[in-house]
């Protein structure tokens, strides 16, 4: 979500339409869609004022069906909060034992001051047990979850309910590991994120036991939360935890090992509450989708990677998507493989390439994040033979490999937020940038070799640095045995960038349109999409209102400057009130100003009454 780079088109880079009216009501999936109700936030406008740029400003009324309702912004709590005993994303060792700064400060995660990563990225509202709890996930090195209980009043208003904070621990499933975007499941359930992953393959070429480091920035930081980075493994990192909350309220956890080891950005449930979107957030990544075995229960299943098979390169571009099966796994089988800490060589033998793209006989050509490669898939089960069970260790553990070694396409660029619209049967996906590996390269005449590969070269677009969302039209599938199978993707919404050589990176994206989308949220019950923006290119990053009928875009939050707009989520009819949760994630980390206003904050739009 963060560690963005955006790149200069003069310089070498380094390392749907929507559906008509009379379609959509052909769709046996749209019987049981919410009637649309017609929501119109009041807009504001850019920040011009010092005092108004490093400060939360949002809309402070709402129309809905042409009624006006007050509502503004309202903060929940802030990095460094203390809340029974506990500070909000304190980080705390395999032990339970709070780690300190080497000036005996706190480790706060708050992407500021302290801590290896972004820190607070998302909360999410679960409501269990006739009552009201909010998880929050930590996008630093060390990943750290804390679970605290929400007050509502009669008007809606929500508060951090006093001596209710608790650390959830996770040293049952090896640790946490920059806890990216997430999502409330359809089950009441707090579903996260594990960004980044550790390169296995550098990791054992570099790891030194003497020095406790491997070269990997976020991997070893990780000696602080063992003690001894040795006790680790980088394939202990890059899954997806899911937290329940019991009975009694204590926080349940644990890692999905079934569906794959890759830079989650973030898993998305669909209403059949089997089917899960999972967006890869880098460069060279993929597109994933996890189908479960069961309703609720995301412990075993198949997955599946996108191959783009395009069919337009205007604008954002279109393509009919091609589904490859990665074989079907359990949590269990892959969690009693990763524990035995197997390095990248037990998967694949590795050969330098004849030349670009050129592998020798028996190895395959892949392109991914960590560069062009010839791999060989090893009899990793030792039992004198290659086959699908093979195949499937390895494509748990090195998914974004084995998509590319079987055929998918990696060439995408940051993928970000995914959310759903039943009233249209859409998928949206935001693609922060265009760029790197979905460009174009031959049309520009530049080196490729680091991005495009001649027989996967599958996306060619324009260069565009301001990214854009997607619309993924879904239909059922029988043999994925899934309703929510996306058939085609096309673009849906774009930015604009020019050429601006006094900036930072060398572009500017215009302030009417989106710039570097990341975070989304469908609207339930209306007609909105929101949009959170996590951009180099403008100073005030924003939450915008998408209106799908009209196609106008509204500004209804500003971050503070150097803050991204993360955990952007819809929470519907909670007792009768719905809320725009964000966060603005590492507030003015180079400002001039005291740490106590650059700690990452949490809150919500709203309350809105919809009904």
């Amino acid at each position: 979500m963060s560690n963005r780079t955006i790149h200069s088109r003069t310089i070498l880079y380094t390392p749907l339409n929507l559906f008509t009216g009379a379609l959509l009501a052909c769709s046996p999936l749209l019987a049981n869609a919410t009637p649309t109700i017609n929501l119109q936030f009041q807009g504001i406008e850019l920040p011009t004022t010092v005092k108004d740029q490093q400060h939360i400003r949002s809309t402070q009324s709402v129309s809905v069906n042409g009624k006006k309702q007050t509502i503004g912004y309202h903060r929940l709590f802030a990095t460094g909060d203390k809340n029974n005993g506990e500070q909000f994303g304190l980080v705390k060792d395999v032990n339970g034992k709070a780690l300190t700064l080497d000036d005996g400060s706190p480790y706060l995660c708050n992407g500021t001051n302290s801590g290896i990563g972004s820190g607070l990225d998302h909360v999410s509202i679960l409501q269990k047990n006739d009552t009201l709890y909010m998880v929050s996930q930590y996008e630093c090195a060390i990943g750290t979850l804390y679970v605290n209980e929400l007050k509502q009043d009669k008007h809606g208003y929500l508060t951090v309910k006093p001596n209710t904070l608790k650390h959830i621990d996770q040293s049952s499933e090896f640790g946490g590991y920059v806890h990216c975007a997430g999502q409330t499941t359809p089950w009441q359930s707090h579903l996260a994120s594990e960004e980044y992953e550790p390169d296995a393959r550098s990791v054992e070429a570099n790891f030194s036991p003497k020095t406790q480091t491997s070269g990997n920035y976020y991997y070893d930081e990780l000696a602080k939360y063992w003690g001894d980075l040795s006790k680790a493994s980088p394939y202990f990192y890059g899954w997806v935890p899911e937290v329940n909350i019991n009975a009694d309220g204590s926080p349940d956890y644990k890692k999905h090992y079934s569906m794959g080891r890759f830079s989650h950005e973030l898993g998305y449930v669909m209403p059949d509450e089997k089917t899960v979107y999972l967006s890869d957030d880098g460069t060279n990544v993929g597109l994933l989708l996890f189908v479960a075995d069961k309703k609720r229960d995301l412990s075993a299943g198949t997955l599946y990677a996108a191959q783009w098979q395009q069919t337009s390169n205007k604008g954002l571009g279109a393509a009919n998507l091609k589904w490859i099966s990665l074989g079907h796994a359990n949590n269990q089988q892959i969690r009693k493989f990763i524990a035995n800490k197997p390095n990248f060589s037990d998967l694949f033998n590795t050969a330098e390439p004849k030349s670009t793209g050129q592998c020798p006989d028996t190895f395959q050509a892949v392109n991914t994040a960590t560069g062009s490669e010839c791999l060989q898939l090893k009899d990793i089960n030792q039992d004198g033979k290659i086959d699908s069970q093979d195949e499937v260790i390895a494509s748990r553990l090195e998914t974004r490999r084995m998509a590319a070694y079987k055929g998918a396409t990696t060439e995408f660029r940051k993928g970000e937020g995914i959310t759903f619209n039943p009233a249209t049967n859409q998928v949206y996906v935001s693609m922060s940038e265009i760029a790197l590996g979905m460009e174009n390269h031959a049309e520009r005449n530049i080196i490729t070799d680091t991005y495009d590969l001649d027989e996967q070269n599958h996306i060619k677009l324009d260069f565009n640095p301001c990214g854009g969302v997607y619309a993924l039209d879904v239909k059922p599938n029988s043999q994925m045995q899934s309703d929510y199978v996306a058939q085609t993707m096309t673009g849906l919404i774009a930015g604009e960038g020019e050429e601006d050589l006094s900036a930072l990176n060398g572009y500017r994206c215009k302030a009417n349109k989106v710039a570097n989308p990341d975070n989304l949220s469908f609207l339930k019950g209306s007609n909105s999409l929101a949009i959170g923006e996590d951009s180099d290119l403008n100073e005030n990053n924003i939450v915008w209102s998408y209106h799908l009928t009209n196609k106008t875009l509204t500004r209804i939050l500003s971050a503070p400057l150097d803050a991204e707009n993360t955990s952007t989520f819809w929470h519907n009819n909670i007792n009768g009130f719905s809320y725009l949760t964000n966060v603005a994630q590492h507030p003015l980390k180079k400002q001039p100003v005291d740490n106590a206003l650059k700690q990452s904050q949490a809150g919500y739009i709203g309350p809105i009454k919809l009904r």
